[in-house]
């Protein structure tokens, strides 16, 4: 049996690398996307390998779209050398930063930062590697609990992944026809290096959304890895253009 790809934006680190070594797991191979880390990245490919999967990691600076057709062109190459295919199986764009500022301090910069990466970047990468998801395949969009509920200092971020969530319905009426589907993940708060890694980093903040998630804790990128995979290759697969939160019921 053929084993799947996934290409997972982002993968070198948190939530991205969960799931690339969750989908490993389910013998899945992986591309992964990093910014600036290639050693991080490195590390999670030699770990899928050890595994006995293939893995390549890919530069990519998912804010900057000029950048895009590059990229497409050696993940073309990638899957041509190390897979001799065409396309791939499943797209995640999990990609991001965090910037925490009053709604007051938001520059303009910050909002663009954001917006390229979380929204303009998402639809144009989707867009540009549209001609290489095959058919049946699947795509993951990450968004946040935040597009829900508020916390202070997220207005522009959560607001981007509000826009997400609305493109993940788009993309799913569109991309059906194709037997693709599209679902959102909502992450509530998990211990990564997300914004500085202030959930995990602080014990303060991290006792007061546990405090204010049903499960009684802060999530792991574990609990998020798995639930990206289950969307992937579990058994929903009659199930496109949701959103699903995966926060542990938080502010509920």
């Amino acid at each position: 049996m053929t084993r799947k790809i996934a290409l997972i934006t982002g993968g070198s680190r948190g939530l991205g690398r969960s799931a690339a070594l969750h989908l490993a797991a389910k013998n899945v191979d992986i591309i992964l996307s990093y910014l600036s880390n290639s050693e991080a990245a490195d590390a999670v490919v030699s770990e899928i390998k050890a595994q006995g999967g293939q893995a390549v990691a890919l530069q990519l600076d998912t804010g900057n779209t000029a950048q895009f057709a590059g990229f497409a062109k050696g993940l073309e190459a990638a899957l041509a050398q190390t897979w001799q295919r065409e396309t791939f199986d499943f797209l995640v764009n999990n990609a991001g930063i965090g910037i925490n500022k009053p709604f007051a301090d938001t520059s303009e910069d910050d909002f663009d930062t954001l917006m390229n990466m979380h929204f303009k970047g998402v639809y144009f990468l989707t867009q540009r590697l549209l001609p290489m998801i095959e058919d049946g395949g699947r795509i993951v969009n990450l968004s946040t609990g935040l597009a829900r509920f508020t916390m202070p200092g997220y207005s522009a971020y959560g607001a981007m992944k509000g826009a997400v969530e609305v493109l993940t319905r788009y993309l799913a009426s569109e991309l059906g026809a194709r037997g693709i589907t599209v679902n959102t993940i909502a992450p509530g708060a998990i211990e990564t290096d997300f914004g500085g890694g202030v959930v995990r980093d602080n014990p303060e903040i991290n006792q007061f959304v546990a405090s204010i998630t049903a499960m009684g804790r802060v999530g792991r990128p574990d609990d998020v890895g798995g639930a990206i995979t289950s969307l992937l290759v579990g058994d929903n697969q009659w199930m496109t253009g949701q959103r699903i939160e995966i926060s542990g019921g938080q502010s509920l």
